[in-house]
């Protein structure tokens, strides 16, 4: 077994004893994964040992060990090493995974699947030779083509002329009366040939059948594929060339931005914060696991805005109050600035605990995001202690807008974390019109 097989068995052994994925998240320490990779506590991972053998007891080499210590083992009075015993982490304390993973087991949880757009085109290249023009090399020069214009051209002008003849020989009818005749049978008979042809007929042969149903019961008429078969020659001309040219292929590359707003004014306590993380920390790993560039905007407000480090996003607070439309401005001057809608995908994530100055959220916060371009717009509450006497902007964005333009969820408990992370994803996931 080699090396690779080894990894192969730790990752299976892994998978099988790390925390639960939605324990993880709605109770596990988000603080010791980064943005690029998650680590999730192995529960439990033994690791083997060596022993030496105890039928071998002569050697070179053989030093002070008793038969069956395991190798390496430290002596329990030994002087190296200065740490206590249960200081530090074990190499395999955790099951490490990177966003992709993590989408994919995120997605198998919630039975959903995002098709993520390619939006900007990154490079054209040449396909197969499905496209037709009307000039080009012989070689590309397309015969079947050219053959079937040739034929509906030759099926469209084809007639019988002693069938049509016939009809001139009606009583009563002459060259403008077949032509409306000819016409309404579909024979494609030009009035032309018909005066020319009544000019070459006998006066004494011009009157034959009494009316058209005698003629049509008494001629027999020959079908187009009749018609072809005895005349199998088929005419071209140039208009009928048609060369094949090589389809471009646009490749697009599939590009995410995701905007985190967060409150942070004085009524943003512990707990709320840490909710906020919750929810919006796996939210960032899967759009980063699905996307194949993934960029992240962290804004904090209190009734100002301004853009951090995600470092620092989750744990500001600050002592002043709350206009939630303060960072919807700097979300769309960044937006429109860095991200264009015409070349990337767009997400714009606010959580807040509701509170919000006076007609803040029906005045401005509304046509801001209706004027923002974006795949999801979500916003979620964090009340855990109950719902706020001034916790309306969560109402106000629920009668402004449908589900499949904004998101409103409601965070109060860890338990509540995965509900909330289920509902954003679910709208996410369904099928958009392309913009």
């Amino acid at each position: 077994m080699g090396l690779r097989d080894d990894l192969d068995r730790y990752r299976k052994v892994g998978e099988q004893r790390r925390e639960d994925l939605a324990d993880f998240i709605q109770y596990g320490d988000l603080g010791g994964s980064r943005q690029d990779e998650i680590r999730i506590p192995v529960k439990i991972v033994e690791l083997p040992e060596f022993e030496y053998d105890r039928r071998d007891t002569g050697g070179v080499g053989q030093g002070d060990a008793e038969e069956g210590d395991a190798v390496g083992r430290p002596e329990e009075n030994g002087d190296e090493g200065d740490g206590e015993p249960g200081e530090g982490e074990g190499e395999h304390g955790y099951y490490e995974m990177d966003p992709e993973e993590f989408a994919e087991e995120l997605e198998e949880e919630f039975e959903l699947h995002l098709e993520p757009k390619g939006k900007a085109v990154v490079e054209e290249t040449e396909g197969d030779l499905t496209d037709l023009v009307r000039t080009g090399p012989r070689s590309t020069l397309d015969v079947e083509q050219m053959f079937k214009r040739g034929l509906r051209r030759k099926l469209a002008s084809q007639f019988d002329p002693d069938y049509v003849k016939e009809a001139l020989r009606v009583e009563g009818m002459g060259p403008d009366s077949v032509f409306d005749w000819a016409r309404k049978e579909r024979i494609n008979v030009s009035k032309r040939w018909l005066e020319e042809t009544y000019a070459e007929m006998d006066d004494d042969k011009r009157t034959r059948w009494s009316s058209l149903e005698e003629m049509e019961e008494n001629v027999d008429r020959q079908t187009p594929a009749e018609l072809i078969r005895a005349d199998s020659r088929v005419p071209f001309r140039s208009e009928d060339e048609r060369y094949r040219f090589p389809e471009v292929v646009e490749e697009h590359e599939s590009k995410v931005v995701v905007v985190n707003i967060r409150d942070v004014s004085g009524s943003m306590g512990s707990e709320k914060r840490e909710l906020v993380e919750r929810t919006f920390t796996p939210l960032d790993w899967y759009l980063q696991g699905k996307y194949e560039e993934a960029e992240f905007v962290y804004i904090a407000h209190d009734i100002d805005a301004w853009e951090v480090e995600r470092d620092e996003f989750f744990g500001i607070q600050s002592g002043g109050g709350t206009k939630i439309s303060s960072a919807y401005e700097l979300a769309a001057e960044i937006l429109d600035d860095r991200y264009p809608w015409s070349d990337w995908n767009r997400y714009v994530f606010a959580a807040g605990d509701g509170e919000n100055s006076s007609n803040d959220s029906k005045e401005r916060v509304v046509p801001l995001v209706e004027e923002t371009d974006a795949n999801l717009h979500a916003y979620v509450e964090t009340q855990p202690a109950g719902g706020g006497v001034n916790a309306t902007h969560s109402q106000e964005m629920r009668n402004a807008f449908d589900e499949d333009e904004m998101v409103v969820t409601q965070v109060n408990a860890r338990d509540e974390v995965m509900d909330a992370v289920y509902t954003v994803l679910k709208t996410a996931a369904q099928p958009t019109e392309e913009t």
